[in-house]
């Protein structure tokens, strides 16, 4: 069993903040904003997935990440399927996920034109503790006020189909052919695994498992993400706390303080 440490890349964006989450040193006032942190391990693309942080203090734009083939159509290793977990959310924080109703590619590509698909997309209200799947060809956007744990096939890899009137580059053609402009249709709801580990993702591309404090024996055909949401532990003897992220294979004891928080992700459509 081999249990690493990931290290972390801060990533500088125009919607990032200078107050993050504990845990995560603020930038000085003077600097740039930072919107992300990434957890990467030695060789950064090649594993199937990527954990981020996100912080957010105005709107990200309006997006669409394509799906396996559509990617690798492009010269990519793979699409992005993505997940959420929200942390913190100030009042009033909405994500937009989906369309209000369905439209078609011209529609699509009419309204990131003229800007009217910000108000043809299904903002949602969202608090700590909401859990979202967003599967490849969705059409969304982050707004402001949040602090999320994103879990996502690793590929750096997204197309802006609108960013408010801003002067960064939009890919309109590659964005329009990989939607799919419809209305968000939610996995189903989380649910117990006979104990008390609760299952938020069971897709084909990954699986997300939560839960506490205590002691777990498991073990993995693939290497799996260990990402620590409050408090702290061991795993196989390297200690682990909030705001941290390890990877892990092959059989694993993990080790969490009573009142710890975690979430474990492994790629697959098959659990354990």
């Amino acid at each position: 069993m081999t249990a690493t440490l990931l290290a972390t890349k801060r990533v500088e964006k125009p919607w990032g903040r200078h107050d993050l989450w504990p845990g995560f040193p603020d930038p000085a006032p003077d600097a740039p904003a930072i919107g992300e942190v990434w957890f990467q391990t030695p060789h950064a693309g090649e594993p199937p997935l990527l954990i981020k942080y996100l912080f957010t203090s105005d709107r990200l734009s309006v997006q669409v990440h394509p799906d396996d083939k559509t990617a690798q159509a492009a010269g990519y290793p793979r699409g992005k399927d993505e997940a959420w977990l929200i942390l913190a959310a100030e009042p009033h924080a909405t994500i937009a996920i989906g369309t209000l109703a369905p439209m078609t590619k011209d529609e699509l590509r009419e309204s990131s034109l003229d800007g009217s698909i910000e108000h043809k997309l299904d903002w949602k209200p969202v608090k700590a503790g909401e859990f979202y799947y967003s599967k490849a060809g969705v059409v969304h956007a982050i707004g402001p006020g949040l602090t999320v744990i994103e879990i996502q096939q690793n590929v750096d890899l997204t197309y802006r189909l609108y960013d408010y009137g801003s002067d960064r580059e939009l890919h309109l053609d590659a964005g329009v052919a990989a939607a799919n402009p419809e209305p968000y249709v939610a996995p189903p709801t989380p649910h117990q695994d006979g104990g008390d580990v609760t299952i938020l993702a069971e897709g084909p591309k990954f699986v997300v498992e939560r839960f506490g404090g205590g002691t777990r024996e498991i073990e993995l055909g693939e290497m799996a993400w260990l990402v620590p949401v409050t408090g702290a532990g061991v795993a196989d003897g390297v200690a682990w706390k909030a705001g941290e992220c390890l990877t892990l294979e092959g059989k694993c004891r993990i080790e969490a303080e009573a009142g710890s928080d975690v979430l474990l992700a492994y790629p697959g459509d098959k659990r354990r």
